[in-house]
């Protein structure tokens, strides 16, 4: 391409379209249908361009005109109430419905790693005794200790607020670093179920797991599944990075970050829920079995949200991407 002539052949019409878009008042019905014209071909130009003769100057012009045009003809969409709903009814059950094959296997596989910490643990003195003194763990682990007096050192709303915000860091961690090739996430699970084995196992080993998982169990289920369903979707990112399928790799993590923001908003309300529960409800004198009760009643409750609500939307071609019209438009590929 000789950029001399393709810029004079063009920039009649670019100039037209940036006349158009300095307007302040409002076109006429000729003026809008030859702004969309001129958008669609300068939209052409770009991409021959970007292929053939990029020039930094005269590329970033483009850009911003078509981006300017663009955001004219679409004009601006205000966020409603019914998006909200829509968001919570579709768009975020099924981002999670649909990569169930990520998060689930990851759930599974985490508890099973938490199980086996917990277990070694418990079978080995010279663990624990690694662990801590002989006497920081009976401080811990006695009826009234630290792991039982955690739930309840502070008022219940401010602990809420604080459980919320940790667990929330963790979500976000899993998901933000979910592009570096997935890595990071495993280091984020890992350091969870390590935490979750060293308590469980620690307490076993003083025939206290009963008590233990009677304060774990009312708020834990919610809350782990949050971190399994944000990690299980950051591996998915992070391969997509390795394997982008069809897509270009491009527009394959366009599409799967911006689920997975989606994501990260749906699950600041399930932690949010969860917040509520361990700040609320673990401490409270309510019987252990009634305790445990509400903690499998709100886990039951998310998981038939997310397969009946999700697993619906799926079917009639949801995603868990944002809506076409709010997508970034995509630039033709010159042939």
């Amino acid at each position: 391409m000789d950029l001399d002539v393709f810029v004079r052949a063009h920039r009649a019409e670019w100039d037209r379209l940036e006349e158009l878009l300095r307007r302040k008042r409002r076109l006429t019905g000729a003026e809008a249908d030859e702004l969309i014209t001129l958008y669609q071909r300068t939209t052409t130009h770009l991409s021959l361009l970007q292929a053939s003769a990029p020039d930094p100057a005269l590329t970033g012009r483009l850009t911003s005109l078509v981006a300017r045009a663009r955001s004219t003809v679409t004009g601006a969409r205000k966020a409603s109430w019914r998006d909200a709903a829509r968001f919570f009814t579709a768009s975020f059950p099924a981002a999670v419905y649909r990569l169930r094959h990520w998060w689930v296997p990851t759930a599974l596989l985490s508890t099973a790693v938490g199980a086996l910490i917990a277990w070694w643990i418990a079978t080995h003195p010279e663990v624990q005794a690694a662990i801590g003194a002989p006497e920081d763990l009976r401080a811990m682990t006695r009826p009234g200790g630290e792991y039982e007096t955690y739930y309840s050192s502070h008022p219940a709303a401010s602990f809420a607020a604080q459980v919320w915000t940790n667990n929330a860091q963790a979500v976000a961690l899993c998901l933000v670093l979910g592009a570096f090739l997935g890595l990071p996430v495993f280091w984020v699970l890992f350091q969870n179920m390590l935490n979750l084995g060293v308590g469980l196992g620690l307490m076993a080993s003083a025939g206290r797991l009963d008590s233990f998982l009677g304060l774990l169990l009312p708020h834990g289920l919610l809350e782990l599944t949050a971190v399994f369903v944000a990690a299980g979707i950051g591996l998915r990112l992070g391969w997509t990075v390795i394997d982008p399928g069809p897509r270009t790799r491009r527009n394959a993590l366009a599409e799967e970050g911006r689920s997975a923001l989606g994501v990260a908003v749906g699950l600041a309300a399930v932690l949010f829920v969860s917040g509520v529960l361990e700040g609320f409800v673990t401490p409270s004198g309510l019987p252990t079995s009634a305790r445990i009760s509400i903690g499998v009643v709100a886990e039951l409750a998310f998981l038939a949200y997310v397969y009946a609500l999700g697993g619906r939307a799926v079917r009639s071609g949801e995603t868990g991407d944002v809506d076409e019209a709010d997508r970034e438009a995509p630039v033709p590929t010159a042939a």
